[in-house]
């Protein structure tokens, strides 16, 4: 059956009357009515904001105020393994429900998300991908604050900010996150020398003037003579951060035809702590750069 499509507008006088468009619909019977208001010009207010097409978008989120959130809940110092596996069940549950995104990389209160070229994605929108990742993630974080922390209770909401940057090839990209693993690695090593010589009762302004100025190697260096701690047997999730990939995993399911059990191989996204900045990694997992 042919139904007119019928264009609702307003005069100036704010007064309905409708105007059949050309075009007709098989609609079960019915005549499809759209609204178009004197006021629906203000969409035309909204900024177009699709990401290029064809290039790699990285979603990166960052704890706002996490200093200040860190002291409030007392995370253990230089890092707090509960804070390190909340952050990565955030991000494995933003992997799970976001099918696109192949892979994401964090490190102390930020993650970057990993989007592939071919995506289209909310149509490659860079407010629509940002503003979900980062609410699912934030969310995330409240609903599994305790399973992680037990009875320390969450004495306020979390904040995270988020942007999307496109990036032109696979170079990039890999650039991008060696950027952020070496980051991770810069840090971790100053706050495991800086929290160990407070530790042993320096102040904190007395340890960060002891260390302005060193390097990677006077850093190892006090933490192996005066602390017998030798960093390159730190666990690895400390100092590469954490990176989490859809790995083939074996589930077993009860099927409800017959009840029995049912063994079968799916996606998983799981948390591992390996080197990304070298070319091994990529050469074991060389699916994550393929085309799709």
């Amino acid at each position: 059956m042919s139904v007119t499509v019928l264009l609702l507008q307003f005069d100036q006088k704010n007064n309905i009357f409708s105007v059949p468009l050309p075009s007709t619909l098989i609609l079960s019977g019915k005549t499809l009515i759209m609204a178009n208001s004197k006021y629906e010009y203000v969409r035309h207010f909204e900024l177009a904001d699709h990401m290029l097409p064809n290039t790699w978008l990285v979603v990166r989120i960052d704890g706002r105020g996490f200093h200040r959130f860190s002291q409030t809940h007392n995370f253990a110092k230089p890092n707090d393994r509960r804070a390190i596996d909340l952050m990565n069940r955030c991000a494995i549950e933003v992997m799970k429900d976001i099918k696109d995104i192949i892979l994401a990389y964090g490190q102390s209160d930020e993650y970057s998300f990993i989007i592939p070229k071919t995506s289209n994605l909310y149509s490659r929108r860079s407010s629509k991908i940002s503003s979900t990742i980062v609410s699912l993630f934030a969310s995330n974080y409240v609903m599994h604050w305790t399973k992680y922390f037990g009875q320390d209770k969450l004495q306020y909401a979390p904040c995270f900010d988020s942007r999307t940057v496109c990036y032109p090839n696979d170079k990039v990209l890999r650039d991008y996150l060696s950027w952020r693993q070496a980051d991770c690695h810069i840090n971790n090593l100053f706050n495991t020398t800086f929290w160990a010589l407070v530790q042993s009762g320096m102040t904190e302004d007395a340890a960060e003037k002891h260390l302005r100025g060193s390097f990677s190697k006077d850093k190892n260096e006090i933490l192996f003579t005066q602390f017998n701690i030798n960093y390159n047997k730190i666990e690895p999730v400390y100092r590469k951060g954490s990176t989490i990939i859809r790995q083939k995993t074996e589930v077993t399911s009860i099927s409800p035809r017959n009840g029995e059990e049912v063994k079968r191989i799916k996606l998983i996204p799981t948390a591992i702590h390996d080197d990304i900045i070298g070319q091994e990694f990529w050469d074991v997992h060389p699916e994550l750069l393929a085309e799709k």
